[in-house]
């Protein structure tokens, strides 16, 4: 899963996911990996990894409104957390690729 979510953000070149626990605090990978399959949903380019409510907010609001994957998580708790727990992150991880694979 890991890879497949690697292979998909390789032009995303300010983001590095290199596990599914605190590469996604800032909800940045979240934004590109959605982005990434629905490009004119937003401007990637202008997103702040400082703004983690807003980002986390984008890509799950994004994720359900263009490909009807369920919001798992939560912007609120996500931006509680300073490293998110890697097993809830890897579960929607999991259900963007059984919707967008």
């Amino acid at each position: 899963m890991l890879f497949w979510v690697q292979c998909r953000l390789r032009d995303y070149k300010t983001i590095k996911v290199e596990n599914f626990s605190t590469s996604w605090a800032d909800g940045m990978a979240f934004c590109a990996l959605i982005h990434h399959f629905f490009p004119d949903a937003f401007d990637f380019n202008k997103l702040d990894p400082r703004n983690r409510r807003y980002n986390f907010d984008l890509a799950f609001r994004t994720a359900d409104q263009r490909a009807g994957i369920f919001p798992l998580l939560d912007a609120d708790d996500m931006v509680s957390m300073e490293k998110p727990d890697w097993k809830s992150v890897f579960a929607y991880i999991q259900s963007i690729y059984a919707v967008l694979k």
